[in-house]
């Protein structure tokens, strides 16, 4: 079974003005169990995930179609790596480790090496994979930024599904407050959660204020989810490009200005990648991470990439800066259930095999 989330008991939250008092009545029940997948339906999303990877896949699993084992196939493989923008030091790392796993296995086959591969491949990106926590905080307080078009309001929509599907109540700050229609896109993915519900009211509020201020409403957001009790509060910015030094510097506002309004918070600053970027994807989180200090990344678009390997030019430069960030989920197509947990061994079989 796979988790959505973890979550986490809830710490001593910061004290509030206190209300007037209120009539005793029987607690609240606990919010429902976070969503987990039967193995069946993780398996149909593996199918699709394989398949939105079979651009990438396909030419790294070519160069195992030979009989031998030798510097012309390493050779290939580091090309098929790569073309794939898995980038340069990633791709030295891997082949090392590849070619001390033959020797240590004393593989022949190419088959063999191509399993060992996975293993390399695994091992690489296992450090990403881990999952988003909420509920120590409460409000948690999750900022989403990205690049224009890299999917952030979409990936928020999703990500509300499935914490709405756990029980947990939501509140959006449409903090993108310039972009037309910015708001309305987000109260099209609310009334597309109930509709894939059954019509039940979802659990999620938005906050916005049209040509306001981003910091302001994010603040105003913060104040509400905690008057509210809400259990989640996301915050969705403006898309940018990371050398628009003002629009960048706005983002570190809005930061600083979530932390006022609630301390410790934002709890997760989470950036939204298009998987089709290739090596841009790199550049991205670099950039967003020396202004914003990221904890996570979702990445988007998986289906139909010829570039899956980015991912492990984002483990290796983790590793190589001791940044430990997660890949939180994955994106490979337009449903809501589209949007999943990242998982190392299985991105590594659908990458290679």
């Amino acid at each position: 079974m796979f988790s959505f989330f973890k979550k986490k008991p809830p710490a001593d939250a910061p004290s509030l003005p206190a209300p007037p008092p209120a009539p005793t009545r029987a607690p609240e029940p606990s919010p429902a169990p976070l969503p987990s997948q039967t193995p069946a339906a993780r398996a149909g999303w593996l199918d699709r995930l394989r398949g939105g990877l079979r651009k990438t896949g396909t030419s790294i699993a070519q160069v195992f179609t030979g009989a031998q084992i030798d510097d012309a196939l390493y050779e290939d493989l580091e090309s098929a790596l790569l073309m794939a923008d898995t980038g340069l030091p990633a791709t030295e790392h891997l082949l090392a480790d590849l070619k001390r796993r033959v020797k240590d296995r004393k593989a022949t086959e190419p088959l063999a090496v191509k399993a060992l591969l996975v293993d390399a491949v695994t091992d690489l990106l296992a450090p990403l994979q881990r999952p988003l926590e909420v509920g120590a905080a409460r409000p948690t307080v999750i900022m989403v930024v990205g690049v224009n078009g890299a999917g952030k309001t979409t990936s928020i929509g999703k990500l509300t599904y499935h914490l709405a599907g756990a029980g947990q109540t939501v509140l959006l700050a449409a903090a993108d407050t310039f972009r037309a229609a910015a708001r309305e896109q987000l109260a099209a993915w609310g009334e597309r959660n109930d509709a894939e519900r059954g019509g039940i009211v979802s659990r999620v509020d938005i906050i916005s204020q049209e040509g306001g201020d981003p910091a302001a409403v994010s603040f105003d957001a913060v104040a509400a989810g905690r008057a509210r009790g809400s259990d989640v509060v996301i915050a969705d910015t403006a898309g940018r490009l990371p050398t628009q030094v003002h629009l960048m510097e706005e983002l570190k506002k809005i930061r600083r200005t979530i932390a006022k309004a609630q301390e410790g918070a934002p709890h997760e600053v989470l950036l939204v990648v298009d998987g089709n970027t290739g090596q841009n994807a790199l550049a991205q989180v670099k950039a967003f991470d020396a202004a914003l200090q990221l904890t996570g990344l979702v990445v988007t678009k998986l289906d139909g990439t010829a570039k899956g390997g980015v991912l492990a030019a984002i483990a290796r430069w983790c590793a190589a800066e001791k940044r430990p960030l997660a890949v939180y989920f994955i994106g490979v197509g337009e449903r809501l259930e589209d949007l999943q947990t990242f998982d190392a061994r299985e991105f590594a079989q659908a990458l290679v095999q």
